[in-house]
Protein backbone atom coordinates (compact mmCIF):
# COMPACT_ATOMS: atom_id res chain seq x y z
CA UNK A 1 0.00 0.00 0.00
CA UNK A 2 1.83 3.16 -1.08
CA UNK A 3 1.05 6.72 1.00
CA UNK A 4 -1.69 7.67 -0.97
CA UNK A 5 -3.85 4.35 -0.70
CA UNK A 6 -2.41 4.55 3.28
CA UNK A 7 -3.93 8.44 3.47
CA UNK A 8 -6.83 7.69 1.93
CA UNK A 9 -7.16 4.47 4.32
CA UNK A 10 -7.04 6.22 7.41
CA UNK A 11 -9.11 9.14 6.22
CA UNK A 12 -12.15 6.85 4.64
CA UNK A 13 -12.29 3.08 6.79
CA UNK A 14 -10.03 3.67 10.11
CA UNK A 15 -12.63 6.47 10.73
CA UNK A 16 -15.98 4.59 10.00
CA UNK A 17 -17.46 3.04 12.88
CA UNK A 18 -18.01 0.23 10.68
CA UNK A 19 -16.31 -3.31 10.91
CA UNK A 20 -14.41 -3.61 7.50
CA UNK A 21 -12.40 -6.63 6.54
CA UNK A 22 -11.20 -7.44 3.49
CA UNK A 23 -10.51 -11.12 2.42
CA UNK A 24 -8.43 -13.08 -0.59
CA UNK A 25 -10.27 -15.54 -2.78
CA UNK A 26 -8.88 -18.28 0.17
CA UNK A 27 -10.25 -15.92 2.64
CA UNK A 28 -7.09 -15.45 4.13
CA UNK A 29 -7.08 -12.01 6.00
CA UNK A 30 -5.54 -8.95 4.13
CA UNK A 31 -6.71 -6.22 5.86
CA UNK A 32 -9.11 -4.57 8.47
CA UNK A 33 -9.63 -1.37 10.09
CA UNK A 34 -9.31 0.33 13.69
CA UNK A 35 -12.87 -0.71 14.58
CA UNK A 36 -11.95 -4.87 13.83
CA UNK A 37 -8.59 -4.18 16.04
CA UNK A 38 -10.56 -2.31 18.66
CA UNK A 39 -13.77 -4.48 19.61
CA UNK A 40 -11.87 -7.73 19.24
CA UNK A 41 -8.72 -6.91 20.93
CA UNK A 42 -7.00 -8.67 17.83
CA UNK A 43 -3.48 -7.00 16.28
CA UNK A 44 -3.61 -6.63 12.26
CA UNK A 45 -0.15 -7.94 11.96
CA UNK A 46 -0.46 -10.93 13.48
CA UNK A 47 -3.65 -11.75 11.62
CA UNK A 48 -2.23 -11.06 8.15
CA UNK A 49 -2.23 -13.95 5.73
CA UNK A 50 -3.81 -15.78 8.18
CA UNK A 51 -7.60 -17.76 7.29
CA UNK A 52 -10.79 -16.10 8.65
CA UNK A 53 -11.45 -19.22 10.79
CA UNK A 54 -8.27 -19.18 11.85
CA UNK A 55 -8.34 -16.19 13.86
CA UNK A 56 -12.17 -16.03 14.47
CA UNK A 57 -12.47 -19.23 14.67
CA UNK A 58 -16.50 -19.12 15.74
CA UNK A 59 -17.16 -17.79 12.28
CA UNK A 60 -16.14 -21.56 11.06
CA UNK A 61 -19.88 -22.29 10.43
CA UNK A 62 -21.80 -23.93 7.28
CA UNK A 63 -23.75 -20.07 7.38
CA UNK A 64 -20.43 -18.85 6.25
CA UNK A 65 -19.49 -21.02 3.74
CA UNK A 66 -23.39 -20.54 1.92
CA UNK A 67 -22.46 -17.14 2.49
CA UNK A 68 -19.22 -17.30 0.48
CA UNK A 69 -20.52 -19.51 -2.07
CA UNK A 70 -23.46 -17.10 -2.81
CA UNK A 71 -20.69 -14.76 -3.34
CA UNK A 72 -18.70 -16.12 -4.93
CA UNK A 73 -20.64 -18.39 -7.39
CA UNK A 74 -23.29 -16.08 -8.27
CA UNK A 75 -21.62 -12.06 -7.72
CA UNK A 76 -24.15 -11.13 -5.40
CA UNK A 77 -23.84 -9.02 -1.83
CA UNK A 78 -24.89 -11.46 0.92
CA UNK A 79 -26.55 -9.39 3.84
CA UNK A 80 -27.43 -10.77 7.25
CA UNK A 81 -29.14 -9.21 9.84
CA UNK A 82 -29.09 -9.36 13.42
CA UNK A 83 -32.27 -11.73 13.95
CA UNK A 84 -30.44 -14.31 11.89
CA UNK A 85 -27.55 -15.46 13.72
CA UNK A 86 -25.96 -13.86 17.49
CA UNK A 87 -22.96 -12.91 15.38
CA UNK A 88 -20.18 -14.12 12.79
CA UNK A 89 -17.17 -12.59 14.17
CA UNK A 90 -17.36 -12.43 18.13
CA UNK A 91 -15.89 -8.73 19.32
CA UNK A 92 -16.33 -8.72 22.87
CA UNK A 93 -14.87 -5.60 23.54
CA UNK A 94 -17.71 -3.02 21.65
CA UNK A 95 -17.69 0.79 21.61
CA UNK A 96 -18.95 2.81 24.76
CA UNK A 97 -20.23 -0.48 26.33
CA UNK A 98 -18.95 -2.65 28.76
CA UNK A 99 -17.27 -5.67 28.13
CA UNK A 100 -18.97 -9.01 27.85
CA UNK A 101 -22.36 -7.20 26.22
CA UNK A 102 -24.37 -8.93 23.95
CA UNK A 103 -23.66 -7.51 20.50
CA UNK A 104 -26.66 -7.15 17.58
CA UNK A 105 -24.67 -7.63 14.75
CA UNK A 106 -25.39 -7.11 11.04
CA UNK A 107 -23.16 -8.21 8.17
CA UNK A 108 -22.12 -7.84 4.38
CA UNK A 109 -20.27 -9.82 2.35
CA UNK A 110 -19.61 -8.96 -0.91
CA UNK A 111 -16.81 -10.07 -3.97
CA UNK A 112 -14.75 -7.49 -5.74
CA UNK A 113 -11.29 -7.58 -7.91
CA UNK A 114 -8.40 -6.11 -6.83
CA UNK A 115 -5.93 -4.10 -8.89
CA UNK A 116 -4.00 -7.55 -10.52
CA UNK A 117 -8.37 -8.59 -11.46
CA UNK A 118 -7.92 -11.56 -8.26
CA UNK A 119 -11.10 -12.31 -6.59
CA UNK A 120 -11.17 -10.64 -3.39
CA UNK A 121 -14.03 -10.05 -0.72
CA UNK A 122 -15.28 -7.25 1.62
CA UNK A 123 -16.95 -8.11 4.71
CA UNK A 124 -18.62 -4.92 6.73
CA UNK A 125 -20.08 -5.52 10.53
CA UNK A 126 -22.69 -3.57 12.04
CA UNK A 127 -23.30 -3.19 16.08
CA UNK A 128 -27.08 -2.61 15.83
CA UNK A 129 -27.44 -3.55 19.21
CA UNK A 130 -29.04 -0.34 20.29
CA UNK A 131 -30.84 0.01 16.78
CA UNK A 132 -32.58 -2.96 17.96
CA UNK A 133 -33.76 -2.68 21.11
CA UNK A 134 -34.72 1.13 20.70
CA UNK A 135 -37.74 -0.18 17.99
CA UNK A 136 -39.47 -2.97 18.79
CA UNK A 137 -41.95 -2.15 15.81
CA UNK A 138 -39.10 -3.18 13.84
CA UNK A 139 -38.66 -6.29 15.39
CA UNK A 140 -42.18 -7.13 14.66
CA UNK A 141 -41.76 -5.66 11.09
CA UNK A 142 -39.07 -8.25 10.25
CA UNK A 143 -40.85 -10.81 11.56
CA UNK A 144 -43.51 -10.28 8.84
CA UNK A 145 -41.17 -10.15 5.98
CA UNK A 146 -40.98 -13.04 3.60
CA UNK A 147 -37.82 -12.17 1.55
CA UNK A 148 -34.59 -11.19 2.51
CA UNK A 149 -34.75 -8.32 -0.11
CA UNK A 150 -37.22 -6.80 1.70
CA UNK A 151 -35.73 -7.28 4.82
CA UNK A 152 -32.14 -5.48 3.41
CA UNK A 153 -34.14 -2.52 1.68
CA UNK A 154 -35.95 -2.17 5.09
CA UNK A 155 -32.69 -1.60 7.37
CA UNK A 156 -31.06 0.32 4.55
CA UNK A 157 -33.53 2.79 5.10
CA UNK A 158 -33.54 2.32 8.67
CA UNK A 159 -29.69 3.08 8.91
CA UNK A 160 -29.26 5.99 7.15
CA UNK A 161 -26.34 6.79 8.94
CA UNK A 162 -24.84 3.92 8.07
CA UNK A 163 -25.46 4.02 4.26
CA UNK A 164 -24.06 7.33 4.09
CA UNK A 165 -20.68 6.08 5.87
CA UNK A 166 -20.82 2.87 3.45
CA UNK A 167 -20.86 5.42 0.54
CA UNK A 168 -18.35 7.80 1.55
CA UNK A 169 -15.97 3.93 1.28
CA UNK A 170 -17.16 3.86 -2.17
CA UNK A 171 -14.44 7.20 -2.75
CA UNK A 172 -11.66 4.94 -1.89
CA UNK A 173 -12.76 1.74 -3.55
CA UNK A 174 -12.78 4.17 -6.77
CA UNK A 175 -9.23 5.21 -6.40
CA UNK A 176 -8.50 1.67 -5.52
CA UNK A 177 -9.66 0.86 -8.79
CA UNK A 178 -7.83 3.24 -10.89
CA UNK A 179 -4.51 2.51 -8.56
CA UNK A 180 -3.34 -0.02 -11.57
CA UNK A 181 -4.01 2.33 -14.06
CA UNK A 182 -2.43 5.76 -12.45
CA UNK A 183 0.34 3.31 -12.05
CA UNK A 184 0.68 2.21 -15.06
CA UNK A 185 0.21 6.26 -16.51
CA UNK A 186 3.37 7.22 -14.65
CA UNK A 187 5.50 3.27 -14.92
CA UNK A 188 5.42 4.15 -18.86
CA UNK A 189 7.13 7.85 -19.00
CA UNK A 190 9.38 6.42 -15.90
CA UNK A 191 10.87 3.32 -18.00
CA UNK A 192 11.57 5.04 -20.96
CA UNK A 193 13.38 7.78 -19.49
CA UNK A 194 15.29 5.14 -16.67
CA UNK A 195 16.16 3.68 -20.36
CA UNK A 196 17.20 6.70 -21.80
CA UNK A 197 19.57 7.42 -18.41
CA UNK A 198 21.18 4.52 -18.94
CA UNK A 199 21.94 4.99 -22.87
CA UNK A 200 23.14 8.09 -21.70
CA UNK A 201 25.39 6.92 -19.25
CA UNK A 202 27.17 4.95 -21.86
CA UNK A 203 27.62 7.72 -24.07
CA UNK A 204 29.21 9.56 -21.74
CA UNK A 205 31.68 6.82 -21.60
CA UNK A 206 32.08 7.00 -24.68
CA UNK A 207 32.54 10.89 -24.64
CA UNK A 208 35.04 10.96 -21.52
CA UNK A 209 37.39 8.38 -23.80
CA UNK A 210 37.38 11.13 -26.42
CA UNK A 211 38.18 13.80 -24.01
CA UNK A 212 40.67 11.97 -22.34
CA UNK A 213 42.54 11.12 -24.77
CA UNK A 214 43.24 14.55 -26.06
CA UNK A 215 45.70 14.86 -23.23
CA UNK A 216 47.62 11.80 -24.72
CA UNK A 217 47.13 11.01 -28.50
CA UNK A 218 50.28 11.53 -30.65
CA UNK A 219 48.02 13.53 -33.44
CA UNK A 220 45.42 15.29 -34.18
CA UNK A 221 43.93 12.37 -36.77
CA UNK A 222 44.59 9.86 -33.75
CA UNK A 223 41.47 11.54 -31.51
CA UNK A 224 39.85 11.82 -35.20
CA UNK A 225 40.27 8.12 -35.40
CA UNK A 226 39.12 7.70 -32.23
CA UNK A 227 35.70 9.75 -32.52
CA UNK A 228 35.09 8.16 -35.62
CA UNK A 229 35.29 4.26 -34.34
CA UNK A 230 32.90 5.61 -31.19
CA UNK A 231 30.32 7.00 -33.63
CA UNK A 232 30.55 10.75 -32.11
CA UNK A 233 28.26 12.00 -34.59
CA UNK A 234 25.76 9.70 -33.76
CA UNK A 235 25.73 9.98 -30.23
CA UNK A 236 25.89 13.49 -30.82
CA UNK A 237 22.39 13.84 -32.50
CA UNK A 238 20.79 10.81 -30.62
CA UNK A 239 22.16 12.49 -26.71
CA UNK A 240 19.48 15.86 -27.87
CA UNK A 241 16.71 13.20 -28.86
CA UNK A 242 16.77 11.71 -25.70
CA UNK A 243 17.10 14.83 -23.86
CA UNK A 244 13.83 16.02 -25.30
CA UNK A 245 12.11 12.15 -25.06
CA UNK A 246 13.03 12.17 -21.43
CA UNK A 247 11.65 15.31 -20.70
CA UNK A 248 8.48 14.93 -22.29
CA UNK A 249 8.60 11.58 -20.08
CA UNK A 250 8.94 13.72 -17.15
CA UNK A 251 6.28 16.38 -18.09
CA UNK A 252 3.99 13.85 -18.65
CA UNK A 253 4.50 12.83 -14.57
CA UNK A 254 4.45 15.68 -13.84
CA UNK A 255 1.43 15.80 -14.85
CA UNK A 256 -0.10 13.06 -13.04
CA UNK A 257 0.91 13.83 -9.91
CA UNK A 258 -0.83 17.36 -10.20
CA UNK A 259 -3.79 15.85 -11.24
CA UNK A 260 -3.51 13.22 -8.16
CA UNK A 261 -3.02 15.85 -5.74
CA UNK A 262 -6.08 18.09 -6.97
CA UNK A 263 -8.04 15.48 -6.87
CA UNK A 264 -7.01 13.89 -3.32
CA UNK A 265 -8.98 16.44 -1.35
CA UNK A 266 -11.54 14.47 -0.17
CA UNK A 267 -11.38 15.84 3.57
CA UNK A 268 -13.10 18.84 2.12
CA UNK A 269 -16.03 19.71 3.32
CA UNK A 270 -16.46 23.79 2.92
CA UNK A 271 -18.33 25.03 -0.20
CA UNK A 272 -15.87 27.68 -2.45
CA UNK A 273 -15.41 28.98 -5.94
CA UNK A 274 -14.64 26.39 -8.53
CA UNK A 275 -13.31 26.28 -12.04
CA UNK A 276 -15.10 22.76 -12.86
CA UNK A 277 -13.74 22.69 -16.42
CA UNK A 278 -10.43 22.06 -14.22
CA UNK A 279 -11.58 19.87 -12.07
CA UNK A 280 -12.78 18.08 -14.95
CA UNK A 281 -9.75 18.17 -17.05
CA UNK A 282 -7.92 17.13 -13.56
CA UNK A 283 -10.15 13.91 -13.89
CA UNK A 284 -9.41 13.09 -16.94
CA UNK A 285 -6.04 12.88 -16.18
CA UNK A 286 -6.88 10.72 -13.10
CA UNK A 287 -8.99 7.89 -15.62
CA UNK A 288 -6.75 8.19 -18.52
CA UNK A 289 -5.82 4.59 -18.43
CA UNK A 290 -9.66 3.83 -18.12
CA UNK A 291 -9.93 5.96 -21.33
CA UNK A 292 -7.60 5.59 -23.84
CA UNK A 293 -8.30 2.09 -24.52
CA UNK A 294 -12.09 2.91 -25.24
CA UNK A 295 -13.00 5.95 -26.44
CA UNK A 296 -11.88 8.80 -28.53
CA UNK A 297 -12.74 11.89 -25.41
CA UNK A 298 -14.48 14.83 -27.27
CA UNK A 299 -14.86 18.46 -25.27
CA UNK A 300 -17.26 20.80 -26.42
CA UNK A 301 -16.98 23.45 -23.37
CA UNK A 302 -18.98 26.16 -22.97
CA UNK A 303 -18.31 29.37 -21.45
CA UNK A 304 -18.79 28.52 -17.34
CA UNK A 305 -18.24 31.00 -14.31
CA UNK A 306 -16.34 29.89 -11.13
CA UNK A 307 -19.26 27.65 -8.94
CA UNK A 308 -19.72 27.17 -5.75
CA UNK A 309 -18.88 23.94 -4.99
CA UNK A 310 -16.88 21.06 -2.94
CA UNK A 311 -14.72 20.75 -5.61
CA UNK A 312 -13.29 17.46 -4.43
CA UNK A 313 -16.84 15.68 -4.35
CA UNK A 314 -17.96 17.20 -8.08
CA UNK A 315 -14.55 15.52 -9.31
CA UNK A 316 -16.07 12.30 -7.78
CA UNK A 317 -18.65 12.19 -9.51
CA UNK A 318 -17.37 13.04 -12.72
CA UNK A 319 -15.01 10.57 -12.07
CA UNK A 320 -17.87 7.45 -11.62
CA UNK A 321 -19.43 9.22 -14.57
CA UNK A 322 -16.32 8.73 -16.84
CA UNK A 323 -15.40 5.77 -15.63
CA UNK A 324 -19.30 4.47 -16.22
CA UNK A 325 -19.22 5.31 -19.79
CA UNK A 326 -16.22 3.70 -20.61
CA UNK A 327 -16.93 0.75 -18.87
CA UNK A 328 -20.50 0.49 -21.35
CA UNK A 329 -18.75 0.67 -24.45
CA UNK A 330 -17.59 -2.86 -25.25
CA UNK A 331 -15.48 -2.12 -28.22
CA UNK A 332 -13.91 1.44 -29.11
CA UNK A 333 -16.37 4.59 -28.83
CA UNK A 334 -16.46 8.20 -28.00
CA UNK A 335 -17.27 9.94 -25.32
CA UNK A 336 -18.15 13.53 -25.62
CA UNK A 337 -17.96 16.28 -22.32
CA UNK A 338 -20.44 19.12 -22.93
CA UNK A 339 -21.23 22.36 -20.31
CA UNK A 340 -23.03 25.63 -20.17
CA UNK A 341 -24.52 28.06 -18.25
CA UNK A 342 -28.25 28.52 -18.35
CA UNK A 343 -29.46 31.34 -16.23
CA UNK A 344 -28.28 30.48 -12.66
CA UNK A 345 -27.31 27.53 -13.39
CA UNK A 346 -24.66 25.38 -14.93
CA UNK A 347 -24.55 22.01 -16.17
CA UNK A 348 -22.09 19.20 -17.03
CA UNK A 349 -22.56 16.81 -19.48
CA UNK A 350 -21.11 12.90 -20.51
CA UNK A 351 -22.54 11.36 -23.52
CA UNK A 352 -21.05 7.77 -24.56
CA UNK A 353 -21.73 5.53 -27.21
CA UNK A 354 -21.68 2.52 -25.54
CA UNK A 355 -24.69 -0.05 -25.01
CA UNK A 356 -26.81 2.18 -23.25
CA UNK A 357 -29.44 1.27 -20.30
CA UNK A 358 -32.77 -0.81 -20.69
CA UNK A 359 -35.53 1.74 -19.97
CA UNK A 360 -37.00 -0.71 -17.15
CA UNK A 361 -33.63 -0.27 -15.27
CA UNK A 362 -33.50 3.39 -15.79
CA UNK A 363 -35.74 4.19 -12.35
CA UNK A 364 -33.19 1.93 -9.94
CA UNK A 365 -29.58 3.26 -11.12
CA UNK A 366 -29.32 5.35 -8.09
CA UNK A 367 -30.09 2.51 -6.00
CA UNK A 368 -27.16 1.43 -3.70
CA UNK A 369 -25.64 -2.03 -4.48
CA UNK A 370 -27.35 -1.84 -8.00
CA UNK A 371 -25.15 -2.15 -10.87
CA UNK A 372 -25.78 -3.47 -14.18
CA UNK A 373 -22.08 -4.44 -14.52
CA UNK A 374 -20.30 -7.91 -14.32
CA UNK A 375 -19.45 -9.17 -11.38
CA UNK A 376 -15.89 -7.31 -10.02
CA UNK A 377 -16.64 -4.19 -11.91
CA UNK A 378 -18.43 -2.08 -9.77
CA UNK A 379 -19.75 -2.13 -6.20
CA UNK A 380 -23.36 -0.71 -7.13
CA UNK A 381 -22.54 2.94 -5.23
CA UNK A 382 -20.71 5.32 -7.65
CA UNK A 383 -24.38 6.51 -8.79
CA UNK A 384 -25.92 6.52 -5.40
CA UNK A 385 -23.02 8.38 -3.96
CA UNK A 386 -23.33 11.15 -6.70
CA UNK A 387 -26.37 11.73 -6.32
CA UNK A 388 -26.26 12.10 -2.56
CA UNK A 389 -24.00 14.02 -3.74
CA UNK A 390 -25.94 16.58 -5.95
CA UNK A 391 -28.76 16.69 -3.61
CA UNK A 392 -26.20 18.27 -0.86
CA UNK A 393 -25.16 20.90 -3.43
CA UNK A 394 -28.76 22.01 -4.27
CA UNK A 395 -28.48 20.19 -7.96
CA UNK A 396 -29.63 17.20 -9.79
CA UNK A 397 -28.79 14.80 -12.15
CA UNK A 398 -30.09 13.79 -15.34
CA UNK A 399 -30.21 10.60 -17.50
CA UNK A 400 -30.95 9.90 -21.21
CA UNK A 401 -30.60 6.32 -22.32
CA UNK A 402 -31.65 3.89 -25.22
CA UNK A 403 -30.76 0.34 -25.62
CA UNK A 404 -27.67 0.05 -28.40
CA UNK A 405 -27.71 3.89 -28.97
CA UNK A 406 -25.23 5.15 -25.22
CA UNK A 407 -26.39 7.08 -22.92
CA UNK A 408 -26.13 10.84 -22.03
CA UNK A 409 -25.83 12.05 -17.77
CA UNK A 410 -25.87 15.70 -16.77
CA UNK A 411 -25.58 17.16 -13.66
CA UNK A 412 -26.64 20.68 -13.12
CA UNK A 413 -25.39 22.91 -10.29
CA UNK A 414 -26.53 26.43 -9.09
CA UNK A 415 -23.71 28.68 -9.27
CA UNK A 416 -24.30 29.83 -5.62
CA UNK A 417 -25.42 27.76 -2.90
CA UNK A 418 -28.76 29.37 -1.45
CA UNK A 419 -28.47 30.86 1.63
CA UNK A 420 -29.74 28.73 4.63
CA UNK A 421 -33.10 28.72 5.07
CA UNK A 422 -33.69 29.87 2.11
CA UNK A 423 -36.18 28.37 -0.53
CA UNK A 424 -32.96 27.67 -2.82
CA UNK A 425 -32.23 28.33 -6.60
CA UNK A 426 -34.93 28.18 -8.73
CA UNK A 427 -34.63 25.38 -11.76
CA UNK A 428 -34.19 26.59 -15.20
Amino acid sequence: MDSRQSYLASVLVEHVGVGVIILDSQLRIQYWNAFISHCSGKALEQARNQLLTSVFPEASTPHLDGMVAQARDHGQHVYTQWRDNPYLIKLPFKPSREPGALMLQSTLLFPFRDMEEQLCFGLLLYDTTEFARANAQLDAALDALSSKQIEQERLIKKLEKANAQLLQSEKLAAIGQLAAGVAHEINNPIGYVFSNLKTLAGYVQDLLRISDAVDGAASLEEIRQLKRSLEYDYIRSDIEALIGESEDGIDRVKKIITALKDFSHIEEDEFQLADLHRGLDTTLNVVNNELKYKAEVIKDYGELPEVECIPSQINQVLMNLLVNAAHAIEQFGRITLRSKQEGDWVWLEVEDTGKGIEPHLLNRIYEPFFTTKPVGKGTGLGLSLSYNILQKHNGRIEVSSQPGQGSRFRIWLPIRQPAEGSLGTTEP
